[in-house]
């Protein structure tokens, strides 16, 4: 069980956030601009999203293991039934690019929300005094 202690209030879990879009300040549905690409700053509380360093490190592996289930299904249902080929496409392609975008949109909000609850920032080396 998380430790709800640490999250302020206003402030939603990280799997809430990134279920619905919620900003991870102040809770508000402000966090997407489209379908993956997040606001520059929340409309409600003035979060700046642009701080955090999301990238798109969650698109290649998150493909990889849509693809891989898909695929074992698609195999699976050919196996089964053997349907034409125009139903694999009108079947899987569409939902291929569904589950895509949509675990895309989760994986990125969840690392942003992340993010900010533990205060995450870019390293720094400081400079010591030399002997």
């Amino acid at each position: 069980m998380p430790d709800t202690d640490s999250i302020a209030k206003g402030q939603p879990p990280v799997w809430r956030a990134a279920l619905f879009g919620l900003c991870p300040e102040c809770g508000a549905k402000t966090l997407f601009d489209g379908p993956v690409q997040f606001q520059p700053t929340c409309r409600a509380c003035g979060l700046d999203y642009s701080r955090y360093n999301v990238g798109d490190g969650p698109a290649a592996f998150l493909t990889l293991i849509i693809g891989a289930l898909l695929v074992a299904i698609a195999l699976t249902l050919d196996a089964a039934v053997q349907p034409p080929l125009w139903v694999h496409v009108i079947l899987w392609v569409p939902l291929t690019a569904a589950a895509v975008v949509y675990g895309l949109r989760i994986a990125k909000g969840a690392l942003l929300a992340s993010e900010h609850q533990r205060q995450a920032a870019e390293g720094r080396q400081l400079d010591k005094p030399h002997d």
